[in-house]
């Protein structure tokens, strides 16, 4: 999805290091968890954690991360799937917690079906990370105004609302990176319009669980 210099930066601004353990939520096609499992080494961990609330996907997404986590190499890494609420029961402490394009989704009937809440997971987030451990989220940025509106319709959401949302559960706010920002991006259409699919504005936010 990134070149090669966007993605160094993603994980230096992640401060995902050698030895980390790492949770990747929702972790689609297991891109990030391969990265990670890269650069924690044999001495980290990177937990491939699929949401119940979408595990019942066609492409079988729990299977999926099950058979990366056998490659070659990937002994580091450990397939999970639980409710997202319940999250903290199912990893180890973390010193990162990585959410790629899927904090909007929060605000969806698909995932709150369960009883999963903004709140209620970085509640969960907060309990599962180590003191000065890294809350990452990137997303598509919605409209200024628009808040959590368009996350059901178009999939973004207002980064404002966001580190709002984030700050509520204890959490400080790091650090902001714009190497994803677009701004030729309307923020009006569907982050899967052919017109502006892979090249939607977004936004980089690290938050910190205080020491």
């Amino acid at each position: 999805m990134y070149d090669q210099s966007k993605l160094s930066e993603l994980i230096r601004f992640a401060r995902v290091d050698a030895g980390a353990t790492v949770i990747d939520v929702y972790p689609g096609d297991g891109d990030w968890t391969r990265l990670f499992s890269d650069v924690v080494g044999p001495e980290g961990r990177v937990y491939s954690f699929v949401p119940a609330e979408v595990a019942h996907f066609k492409n079988d997404p729990v299977g999926r991360m099950r058979t990366l986590a056998k490659e070659p190499g990937r002994k580091n890494v450990e397939a999970v799937s639980a409710d997202l609420v319940a999250m903290p029961q199912a990893t180890q402490p973390a010193d990162v917690l990585w959410l790629h394009l899927f904090y909007h989704d929060l605000h969806t009937a698909l995932i709150q079906a369960k009883g999963a809440t903004a709140e209620q997971f970085n509640r969960a987030v907060y309990e599962r990370l180590k003191p000065g451990g890294s809350y990452v989220i990137v997303d598509h940025a919605a409209a200024v105004g628009a808040g959590t509106s368009d996350a059901q319709s178009l999939h973004r959401i207002e980064p404002a609302s966001v580190r709002e949302e984030v700050e509520a559960a204890g959490f400080l706010m790091d650090a902001e990176s714009t190497i994803l920002a677009n701004k030729d991006d309307p923020h009006s259409i569907k982050v899967f319009d052919p017109s502006i699919k892979g090249e939607t504005d977004r936004f980089a936010y690290r938050f910190m669980k205080p020491r």
